[in-house]
């Protein structure tokens, strides 16, 4: 995963705050996928107004020490389609 280069969230998906985070549904894959933390949603929804995934994660102001646990998270939501790299 490219950390240095722009992210989105995949046109295809749907989000859906919820008290413990967000519901994710990708309507090509018709996935579900559930997240279980506010300040991962925070850094999903601000994908497309940054340029790298350490801007997103600055954004959702996350200290630089629990950042792995966040690039993991959006490893694993770029691995089912719900997030994308974006293109020029």
């Amino acid at each position: 995963m490219k950390r240095d280069s722009p992210w989105r969230l995949s046109p295809q998906v749907s989000v859906r705050p919820e008290p413990f985070g967000a519901l994710l549904y990708h309507f090509g894959t018709r996935k579900l996928s559930f997240l279980k933390d506010r300040t991962l949603l925070a850094i999903v929804e601000s994908l497309d107004r940054v340029d790298s995934l350490d801007e997103a994660c600055e954004a959702a102001g996350v200290d630089p020490r629990d950042r792995e646990r966040y690039f993991g998270a959006l490893e694993t939501l770029a691995g089912s389609a719900m997030i994308e790299q974006r293109t020029t």
